[in-house]
């Protein structure tokens, strides 16, 4: 049995991946460690990120309720003041 009988009873998955393996060999070291650590970053940050975007708008949201009461009640003491 030659080498080139061997290779058609594999599946075309295992084919497949072995192709992969060629393409990420023919890249260099740092490209392959570049990849990995945009998806790790990419896995990692994204919750951190969404929280704080939810808190921000929280907080974004508390304030303007505190500056529109504040500016409220403030012009209606200024107006108490006055009619003494």
């Amino acid at each position: 049995m030659g080498k080139k009988d061997a290779s058609a009873t594999r599946l075309p998955v295992e084919q497949y991946r072995k192709q992969i393996g060629k393409e990420d060999y023919k890249k260099t070291k740092l490209d392959l460690k570049l990849t990995r650590l945009k998806a790790e970053a990419k896995k990692n940050s994204s919750g951190f990120k969404d929280a704080f975007l939810v808190i921000a708008a929280i907080l974004f949201f508390v304030l303007c309720v505190y500056a529109f009461f504040y500016l409220n009640l403030s012009t209606e003491l200024d107006l108490d003041v006055d009619v003494d």
